[in-house]
């Protein structure tokens, strides 16, 4: 019965497998049926094993495989699309790490200028420090 039902159920996984999952349903059916004759020869109450609580049974393992199939399929897109995006930072990295080392050449000689620029303007504050000094002299003689 349960080869039946599942033969043309989409199961991912090689036919050897599937053929063990419908044994394996087949068997757990017998084992209920095990268990519903020692609860009667314990309790002395009957319940069954019908047709229709292995068709139930059946169905159930179908809504909740297709439940975990989805579950599985929408963790396998995340990390594809988190693949994605990190193969995306990597290349973005690498293009900056470029551009970085472009950048500290330009900043190499635009500190190179700046150094120039302070020497000549520390050398033109000592020269005016030297001239003050002088008016400073000559206003002195003056006062």
């Amino acid at each position: 019965v349960a080869q039946h039902f599942l033969i043309s159920y989409h199961i991912e996984c090689t036919d050897e497998v599937k053929q063990s999952v419908v044994n394996t349903m087949g068997t757990f059916q017998d084992i209920v049926a095990e268990k519903c004759t020692e609860y009667f020869e314990r309790y002395r109450r009957r319940t069954f094993v019908t047709p229709k609580s292995y068709l139930s049974f059946i169905g159930g393992y179908k809504a909740i495989y297709k439940e975990k199939f989805a579950s599985v399929g929408s963790l396998s897109e995340r990390i594809r699309t988190g693949l994605a995006k990190l193969m995306e930072a990597e290349v973005s990295v690498n293009q900056l790490s470029k551009e970085l080392v472009m950048k500290e050449k330009d900043l190499a000689i635009a500190s190179k200028k700046a150094d120039e620029v302070l020497l000549e303007v520390t050398m033109k504050a000592q020269a005016a420090e030297k001239v003050k000094m002088q008016v400073q002299k000559v206003k002195d003689k003056a006062q």
